[in-house]
């Protein structure tokens, strides 16, 4: 007899009823790049001016309340169209200002009304962004954050300059680590992404090495895509499961971005810089689905009809706070995204 699987969920619980004799929850963890979320407070030693109110962008308290009903809306859905009610369990955030910033944020009442908690530790960036990670204590127990250095390396970089926000805890039963990262722009070339993506690499391999079952999750906006090769070599993040070996990790955004779906624009075309990455214990390249840990389900690329443009020269581009000067009251420059893993109750 064919044995048929009824996906019900129950909000109260996040949890996905199965036919037959098992429930398995399904649980959502997120990217989003907040497209500098600062505050109007100048912070010192740190290279904000643009963002106060006397600065290029004439950025107000309206103009700050806005950014954080906006982005609080967009973080509060993301998931919610598999996890109605409940979104996601984890998301990491990038050109976050502060931990003011991101009271405030938590305090919105998308955020607020789930019990959103945040990880945040102040960094190198010399405009003041960094990386951070939003929990809903519900199903994340953070236990151990450290902010892993980007490391000085002679030709390569000269300055410091973003580090990799680890945050370890368990989900589900599950240990669970979590490297947040914002990789250097392209404007200063590929060897400092590529570097930036050793490091990590060689600090999942270190993670690893200590506790083989721990599941590692790599995301972040990489200023990369999935094939460049900082990503595909360098952390060593592939395209098909299959082929992933043992020291390397998978990339379910690489066939995203294949497909034609993007998080950016960039001169017509669509890139994916914003992905989340996993070892191999957080996947069934056999299809066993057992879901006796958790198991990756599926990633997307969350395109709200909200967070684009519906209307001219960048129409179906994401709809940014401030374009050519001009203050347009929208989200982010990104798209965020999402990747749901399934593990048995």
């Amino acid at each position: 007899m064919r044995k048929t699987i009824l996906l019900t969920c129950l909000a109260l619980c996040g949890m996905m009823a199965f036919a037959q004799d098992r429930q398995l929850g399904l649980f959502g963890i997120g990217f989003y790049n907040l497209e500098n979320l600062f505050d109007t407070e100048h912070d010192e030693g740190k290279n904000d001016y643009e963002y106060l109110p006397d600065g290029a962008n004439h950025w107000t308290q309206m103009k700050y309340e806005h950014k954080l009903k906006n982005m609080s809306t967009a973080l509060a859905d993301m998931g919610t169209e598999r996890l109605k009610g409940i979104g996601c369990a984890i998301i990491g955030v990038s050109e976050v200002e502060n931990a003011h910033c991101l009271t405030d944020l938590c305090n919105q009442e998308p955020l607020k009304a789930r019990g959103y908690q945040f990880v945040h530790i102040e960094g190198p960036d010399r405009r003041g962004v960094d990386c951070a990670l939003l929990y809903n204590p519900r199903f994340f127990k953070p236990a151990r954050v450290w902010l892993q250095p980007y490391e000085m390396k002679e030709g390569v970089n000269d300055r410091p300059t973003r580090g990799f926000l680890t945050v370890q805890g368990t989900l589900a039963g599950d240990s669970l680590t979590v490297i947040v990262c914002h990789w250097p722009s392209r404007g200063g070339g590929p060897a400092l992404r590529i570097w930036g993506a050793e490091q990590v690499r060689a600090e999942k391999d270190s993670i690893l090495a200590a506790n083989p079952s721990m599941k590692i999750l790599v995301m972040g906006d990489m200023n990369d895509d999935p094939f460049d090769p900082s990503m595909a070599t360098a952390l060593g993040a592939r395209r098909k499961m299959q082929d992933v070996k043992p020291d390397q990790m998978f990339n379910p955004f690489w066939q995203i971005l294949l497909d034609g779906r993007g998080t950016l624009v960039y001169q017509g075309g669509w890139n994916l810089f914003d992905q989340i990455v996993m070892t191999p214990n957080c996947f069934d390249a056999d299809n066993k689905k057992e879901y006796k840990t958790l198991t990756f389900y599926k990633a997307e690329v969350q395109r709200f009809p909200y967070l684009v443009q519906d209307e001219g020269k960048f129409k179906a581009a994401p709809k940014r706070t401030h374009a050519s000067g001009v203050w347009l009251d929208g989200y982010s420059d990104h798209l965020p995204v999402v990747a749901y893993f399934i593990r048995e109750l």
